[in-house]
């Protein structure tokens, strides 16, 4: 029985390849992004913004090989002076989707050496349907920054005040050194030695 609902725009179906290595089929969609796509309060691709996708579906001996570009527009703010950020980003994916017997053919070759930690980070195919959500969340946020910035010479925000650097690069505060404050008073204090009476 599938999980995985045939309606849901990231879920693709692979029937048309066959079985039978070598079999190609190209995939062009668009779609609204899904949730929590990217690194959460930092950026990220908005929910229901625009995603183009390109696929290319090839059958292998193992499974269906997905190869693929995302394209999408992503918000956020700067890590600096926290300003709006927004960029466009494309990202290259590929990943290969498993035949449920590839898995039990490779445990029963495996024997003892199989490793069941590496077999939970693979992905299969559930009849002829695989997701791409996951594979596609993990492109997105590997390719984006984790210290967002506007401008590559951002200067940030000055810890005085808050006011943003790069709009007045000249900013700052006549602050005196609190561990020399006591000695102000004494250099313009009358009656010190080389004063004028």
């Amino acid at each position: 029985m599938n999980r995985l609902d045939h309606r849901d725009p990231l879920v693709f179906d692979t029937h048309e390849l066959g079985r039978r290595p070598g079999s190609l089929r190209k995939v062009s969609r668009t779609l609204e992004a899904p949730a929590e796509l990217g690194i959460a309060d930092v950026i990220g691709v908005p929910e229901k913004s625009e995603i183009k996708l390109e696929l290319r579906l090839e059958s292998v001996v193992e499974g269906v090989l997905v190869t693929g570009t995302a394209e999408a527009r992503v918000t956020g703010e700067c890590s600096r002076c926290l300003e709006p950020v927004e960029d466009d980003l494309e990202v290259d994916f590929q990943e290969l989707y498993y035949y449920p017997e590839s898995e039990e053919r490779h445990r029963a070759i495996a024997g003892d050496d199989f490793d069941e930690e590496s077999e939970d980070e693979t992905y299969r195919l559930e009849g002829d349907l695989f997701d791409l959500q996951p594979v596609l969340r993990d492109a997105v946020v590997l390719a984006l920054p984790l210290q967002p910035v506007c401008q590559d010479d951002c200067l940030g925000l000055c810890s005085e005040c808050g006011a943003r650097l790069s709009d007045d690069p000249s900013h700052h505060h006549d602050a005196a050194d609190p561990r020399w404050a006591a000695l102000q008073g004494l250099s313009a204090a009358p009656g010190d030695e080389g004063d004028e009476e």
